[in-house]
């Protein structure tokens, strides 16, 4: 129990580093209405959650029904760009709650 309480603040705020870190190489941003229909069209995603950061951006979950999934941060002068992409999302539905 002491190891869980200490491993997962160090877990959570290295995945903050993470995904807070500029990309090295390259950065795939557009305006977001070519960035939603690029992931619409490219992989059947869809906006599925979506959470404001400081009033400064948007951030966007978009998955597809095969499991591929892309997080999308949209700022306030409407360029958006993708944090992370990925495949096997599943809905965690316990975590919704009853009548979910």
């Amino acid at each position: 129990m002491i190891r869980e309480m200490v491993l997962l603040p160090a877990f959570l705020t290295s995945m903050m580093m993470v995904t807070t870190s500029p990309a090295p190489a390259v950065e795939f941003c557009t305006d977001r209405a070519a960035m939603v229909k690029s992931l619409s069209d490219e992989y059947r995603e869809a906006p599925t959650a979506l959470g404001q950061v400081n009033g400064e951006a948007v951030i966007e979950v978009f998955v597809s029904d095969k499991g591929t999934w892309t997080i999308l941060a949209t700022r306030t002068d409407g360029q958006s760009c993708v944090l992370s992409a990925g495949e096997n999302w599943e809905l965690n539905v316990a975590a919704l709650g009853d009548g979910a």
